[in-house]
């Protein structure tokens, strides 16, 4: 596989700086579509220490796209309750109501960052690709056609340096990225508040399907169950200090907690503990090129609602599938604008949900000890009110509210007055628990989603399928898969929709009409089909190349 850049021959497709959660899934899913793929991270090992821990509905999504989410599913802790406590009294418990953001994964899953790394290193060794430690990358230049990337061994006696040339660059380095740094690009933003967070074990009786917090006299405590038994992550907003003594704080964590619980608590051990200054900061283009950047290196912020990993995963997963589109030949090189065009806007949504959050958390307003059972009190009684609040909650931390109605990519939907309610183009494709259970469409359009095609979903009524339609098998076949949507299954390719329950949530009440789903699984488009011609023109228009 190796091409000419610059008169030398490519050592591989993409250079992947950084083996995290993120730097892993983009690994990950190019390898999965076949790009050759080296991944080198500065450290010596992967990490021990348990870091991110919630994982949102979106990415659970994302995980059954990638094949992986069965096995973190097997070894994570379902969370879908949040308790409020006060001088041990439970003030509220608020659920969760996805109504409004249907998903077949209705809740968050706590599962150590360790694992979720554990499981992408995996299926990456697989693979045949070996995560290679202790090898940072120490500089870069861009070439017309390639990365040139000096890469030296920081753990070795010698500090061997070696320089690898690339097709393209993605840096999943962290807050602290090298890479965005060698392509000038600024992290702008602030800090502001310190904050404690440990990992303890806790003989405690209380419910391990919520996380648990403490309005106390002074700050907020938030405990996070883990999924192995008595394992607690422990979040201090408040009396933060650096380099304590172990014994110090875990007193300090049993006084806060027996005042927070109205009981005796004991923390048996803390296995890890870290205090961090909380920053929200991000970048203002995530390419530059050849180059890329990803999760922290783009962007870093409060840890309040449990977002970051998340948002950085699905960094990762959107640029796979463009990158591997355009090296594979595919598609255009204009597909890869789309990526800081659609993930720059979701970064600064992220630093506004998780500020809101922070604020929440610490609860620093005096007037708050006074105020909030009043006002939890009243949440309790009204019902419909209460709702409405879980379900704002889930919009900011789910991801599932997140769409990319102004991206490029997005043919904006025409103006049917009879097409009714319906998924929009630019919103993700998928459905409820109950709507898999209803019927066989909706089950086999959401294993088509772990296709790393882009989905062309026909829905051509009970008449022939116009030529054009076949002929995009021919032209577009290694980029696209053609289903032909109908009530019942009648030929190849064709998709079983017993009661038009998926036709009428993506294409409305309108007549033979197409619709384009992307390797991510959001719509891109929905169209008339007519004779079909249009088809061509709508695949183009989304920079993919026909054969």
């Amino acid at each position: 596989m190796s091409a000419r850049a610059s008169g030398r021959a490519y050592d591989v497709d993409v250079l992947v700086a950084g083996a995290g959660p993120v730097g892993l899934t983009a690994a990950y899913e190019l390898v999965r579509r076949g790009v050759a793929v080296r991944v080198v991270d500065r450290a010596a090992g992967p990490a021990t220490t348990s870091r991110a821990t919630a994982t949102h509905a979106r990415t659970l999504e994302i995980y059954h796209q990638m094949g992986i989410l069965a096995e973190l599913l097997a070894r994570g802790q379902k969370v879908d309750n949040f308790t409020m406590h006060r001088r041990g009294r439970v003030m509220t418990r608020l659920g969760t109501d996805y109504s409004e953001l249907p998903t077949r994964f209705p809740f968050t899953l706590q599962v150590d960052q360790v694992i979720t790394e554990e499981v992408l290193r995996d299926r990456l060794s697989e693979a045949g690709v070996k995560v290679e430690w202790g090898v940072a990358l120490e500089s870069l230049t861009q070439e017309a056609d390639g990365v040139a990337a000096s890469l030296r061994a920081v753990h070795s006696s010698g500090g061997e340096s070696e320089e690898c040339v690339a097709r393209w660059l993605v840096g999943a380095d962290g807050a602290h990225s090298t890479v965005r740094k060698q392509l000038g690009i600024d992290l702008l933003g602030e800090s502001s508040e310190k904050w404690m967070v440990a990992d303890a074990r806790i003989e405690i009786d209380l419910p391990r399907d919520s996380l648990h917090w403490m309005h106390l006299s002074s700050g907020t405590i938030l405990m996070v169950p883990f999924p192995e038994p008595g394992k607690w992550r422990l979040l201090d907003t408040d009396d933060v200090r650096e380099g304590e003594p172990a014994d110090v704080v875990r007193a300090r964590f049993e006084a806060k907690m027996s005042e927070g619980l109205g009981k005796p608590v004991a923390v048996d051990e803390l296995t890890w503990m870290s205090v961090f200054t909380i920053r929200q900061r991000m970048v203002e283009t995530m390419r530059s090129g050849r180059c890329f950047i990803a999760g922290d290196a783009a962007h870093v912020h409060s840890p309040a609602s449990g977002q970051g990993m998340n948002t950085g995963i699905q960094d990762g997963y959107n640029l796979a599938w463009k990158l591997a589109a355009v090296i594979k030949g595919q598609a255009a090189d204009g597909l890869l604008d789309s990526y800081s065009a659609e993930r720059v806007p979701v970064g600064e949504v992220l630093l506004g949900s998780t500020r809101v959050a922070t604020r929440l958390i610490a609860l620093r307003n005096a007037a708050a000890p006074v105020l909030l059972p009043v006002g939890l009190g009243l949440l309790n009684l009204l019902r419909p009110i209460k709702h409405k609040v879980e379900r704002k909650i889930l919009r900011g931390m789910s991801g599932l509210a997140l769409h990319y109605r102004a991206s490029p990519l997005t043919v904006p939907a025409s103006d049917d007055s009879d097409s009714g309610p319906r998924i929009m183009p630019g919103d993700r494709v998928s459905c409820s628990v109950e709507d898999l259970d209803r019927g066989p469409g909706w089950r086999a359009v959401c294993e088509d989603l772990a296709d790393v095609r882009w989905k062309l979903l026909v829905f051509a009524g009970p008449g022939p399928v116009p030529e054009a339609v076949n002929e995009v098998r021919e032209a577009y076949g290694d980029a696209v898969v053609v289903r032909i949507v109908r009530e019942s299954a009648d030929g190849d390719g064709a998709l079983a929709d017993p009661g038009g329950l998926v036709r009428r949530a993506i294409a409305g009440n309108a007549g033979p009409s197409c619709a384009l789903v992307r390797p991510d699984g959001y719509l891109a488009a929905t169209a008339r089909l007519g004779d079909g011609s249009g088809v061509d023109d709508l695949l183009r228009r989304v920079h993919l190349l026909s054969t």
